[in-house]
């Protein structure tokens, strides 16, 4: 069994929360404190998203392994307003919120794999695993 754990993002100190749990379950795995980073900086992207646009959601982290392989899962799920034109969302430097714009697509580069499903009025939910080299 996979070891999961998850934070509720409700407030802006949940964020803290998320990108701390994030870093520590990445070190017990054993990524090194260069990919550490990389996963605390994407877990913070992704809170920040859920906690600016849906106000209430969750990031969820699980260990995965495959026969040759052994990473994070971060899943982050909110009950939201939804992306309207996720291909749009997924550009650099478009931006609602007057930010950088780099949320999104800077989650998807620093992670190894990344899927985003988003249904207006529903909500959104992002997979992003990252993997030992």
């Amino acid at each position: 069994m996979n070891p999961r754990s998850c934070v509720n993002i409700h407030k802006e100190w949940d964020i803290v929360g998320a990108r701390q749990l994030g870093r520590e379950m990445a070190k017990e795995i054993g990524f090194g404190n260069v990919d550490q980073a990389r996963i605390a900086t994407a877990v913070s992207e992704l809170a920040r998203n859920i906690y600016l646009y849906a106000k209430n959601g969750q990031i969820c982290f699980e260990h995965i392994y495959t026969n040759s392989q052994k990473g994070i899962l971060m899943t982050a799920v909110d009950v939201g307003p939804g992306i309207k034109d996720v291909s749009r969302v997924m550009q650099d430097g478009y931006t609602t919120s007057g930010g950088l714009g780099a949320g999104l697509p800077g989650v998807k580069r620093l992670m190894d794999d990344f899927d985003i499903t988003s249904t207006v009025g529903e909500g959104t939910k992002i997979k992003a695993i990252k993997w030992i080299r």
